[in-house]
């Protein structure tokens, strides 16, 4: 399986899954014209996409989905609860209800021989999930906005080659940020976001043998940024016994605004 970021981070989110035969997207929060250049950029026709998977209704993460839709209608794929509000979203304009359709964590979905299945995280959105997208041959997996984790959602995200992970924000940069503190509350509770060091953590219980390469998404623009959320968590990796600069995986930062390369 292949994975690109597209776009990560606070302002928009919109990744891409697949292989030779089949291609998919984890989210639209950018506009159109982003998805279609970042898909041109790695050489996928945008009318070549099969289906959207969706995390959760914040905007950040369907933005661009109801004009997406309106110029190449393909299946959207999300819980039930999720898909209320996204149809409840008036600023996605005129959408086609028959598009969407519910999935149910922990219960896989197959097309075209993948495996897509939706796991449970914390967020505080109707009905939060990640996904990890699977063939023949390997596992990725695309796990952002959760304020903490627990056995089960590392046990889901174990096992894949290639993992985007959200690494959202530096705890000191939060707290003496311009955030009022209700918002810092909310992105530091369980419901929120993962700190740089939880991140790293999180990674350290997930990594395995066959992990060839880790992207970093979700940065918050005010609260964070690429050298700082790659290097503390390369630091909490060394304090958990992996040592980046002799693993046999890759660790990079996804951007905000540019694609990244697929892996």
């Amino acid at each position: 399986m292949n994975l690109a970021s597209i776009a990560s981070g606070s302002s928009g989110n919109c990744i891409y899954v697949g292989n030779e035969k089949s291609h998919f997207l984890i989210d639209a929060g950018i506009s159109r014209k982003r998805i279609v250049e970042g898909l041109t950029q790695m050489e996928v026709a945008p009318e070549t996409i099969q289906g959207i998977f969706v995390t959760h209704e914040h905007m950040d993460h369907i933005s661009g989905l109801g004009v997406f839709l309106r110029k190449y209608p393909v299946p959207v794929f999300a819980t039930a609860k999720t898909i209320d509000e996204i149809l409840s979203t008036s600023s996605l304009g005129k959408v086609d209800k028959n598009l969407f359709e519910s999935i149910t964590p922990d219960n896989p979905i197959y097309m075209d021989g993948i495996k897509i299945e939706a796991s449970r995280i914390l967020h505080d959105a109707a009905d939060p999930v990640c996904y990890t997208v699977s063939d023949t041959e390997s596992k990725v997996g695309v796990a952002t906005d959760f304020g903490t984790y627990d056995e089960y959602l590392v046990e889901k995200l174990q096992g894949c080659e290639s993992l985007l992970v959200e690494s959202n924000h530096d705890l000191n940069m939060l707290m003496v940020g311009p955030y009022p503190y209700p918002l810092k509350k909310r992105i530091m509770g369980n419901k929120g976001h993962l700190s740089n060091e939880r991140a790293g953590q999180f990674l350290s219980k997930v990594i395995g043998e066959e992990c060839k390469h880790i992207f970093l998404g979700h940065l918050s623009k005010e609260n964070n940024y690429g050298e700082l959320a790659y290097e503390t968590v390369k630091v909490e990796l060394l304090l958990h016994n992996i040592d980046l600069d002799k693993a046999n995986f890759t660790l990079q930062v996804a951007s905000r605004n540019a694609p990244t390369c697929i892996i």
